[in-house]
């Protein structure tokens, strides 16, 4: 990849806060999470992160379970607020000025979303956790991702994973499945990669906003990326197959 980058989005999943807990927040996790992300700041990067909630409860799931889907999404927002607050408190813990800004008024607990003090906070060195997805149910904190990403000029977003990028088929079904390292928006839409909803892939695409597929297991995996080292999968305008 070879760029290193100024301004960028870290899509975090609830699931990856959990590691491998059952469900909940892994504290170590976390705290490797904000060292990392410390350790990026301090080199005069600017660093926004978009939460999920499905370590605490998934929307889509409520909904299966008969809760009106609506409802549902409303209750995983507010578990990416838990996941949100959670992140803050760590990243100061390492003396990192953070802010949490919710979609979903919560003036006790954080500021509203407001695009033009974002884009404050992140020049003046602070990491802002985006909280509530997008404040609408039925979108998901992919396209939430998307979305902040665009509205606040982020030049690439991380999608951290459990996988070390975008393969063919199942790596843990198949052991000879092959890793991409680079694909075009499109191919990821007409092959149904999966990597985002096809809603946040489209808005990427849209707004020429490259992502980036990594492993968030492996530790300074973070700090690689945004230093422009090759790892993972990078969705964007090349594709090595297509």
């Amino acid at each position: 990849m070879g760029q290193s980058y100024q301004r960028v989005l870290l899509k975090l999943s609830g699931e990856a806060l959990m590691g491998d807990l059952p469900y909940g927040i892994d504290p170590t996790i976390v705290q490797s999470i904000a060292q990392e992300i410390a350790e990026v700041r301090s080199q005069g990067m600017e660093i926004a992160i978009v939460v999920g909630g499905g370590n605490i409860f998934r929307g889509v799931k409520g909904a299966a379970a008969g809760m009106d889907r609506a409802t549902a999404d409303y209750i995983g927002m507010i578990a990416t607020v838990m996941n949100a607050m959670t992140l803050q408190d760590a990243l100061e813990q390492v003396e990192v000025p953070t802010r949490v800004q919710s979609a979903i008024e919560m003036k006790e607990l954080a500021e509203p979303y407001i695009r033009r003090r974002a884009i404050r906070h992140l020049e003046k060195g602070r990491v802002v956790v985006f909280g509530a997805g997008s404040g609408n149910p039925f979108f998901t904190t992919d396209t939430t991702a998307a979305l902040r990403a665009a509205e606040i000029d982020a030049e690439l977003i991380m999608k951290a994973t459990k996988v070390d990028g975008i393969y063919d088929s199942d790596p843990k079904i198949n052991p000879n499945a092959r890793r991409f390292q680079s694909l075009t928006y499109n191919h990821v839409l007409t092959q149904d990669l999966k990597v985002m909803d096809s809603t946040a892939i489209a808005l990427c695409k849209d707004n020429d906003i490259p992502i980036l597929v990594f492993n968030l297991s492996v530790p300074g995996n973070i700090r690689r990326a945004l230093m422009g080292e090759s790892i993972g999968t990078l969705v964007g305008g090349s594709c090595e197959v297509c």
